[in-house]
C-alpha cells in the first residue's frame, strides 16, 4: 500500500509505549499493532482521532503517502 503509518516514529519521539496508547485510547493492543505494522487496511476517524489527541499530533504526522511503497508489497493470490 502507498500510505506508511509513521506510529512507531511518533510513539518513539513521545517516549511511549503501543501498551501505554492502546490503554489511554481504548483500543486493543493486537488492532493498534496491526495499524502500526502497516497490516491495517482502514482506520475508523475517531480512531485516528483519539490517536492524534493522545500523541498531540495532526493526522498528516501519523499517515504518509509514498508511491514508491506500492511496489515492496506482494501480488495478491
Amino acid at each position: 500500500m502507498a500510505i506508511v503509518i509513521r506510529l512507531d516514529d511518533l510513539l518513539h519521539s513521545r517516549r511511549m509505549t503501543l501498551t501505554e496508547l492502546a490503554e489511554q485510547i481504548d483500543i486493543t493492543l493486537a488492532n493498534l499493532s496491526i495499524l502500526k505494522t502497516g497490516k491495517a487496511r482502514a482506520i475508523r476517524f475517531s480512531t485516528l482521532a483519539a490517536i492524534c489527541a493522545a500523541l498531540d499530533c495532526q493526522p498528516g504526522d501519523l499517515l504518509e503517502f509514498d508511491p514508491g511503497a506500492e511496489a515492496e508489497e506482494d501480488p495478491a493470490p
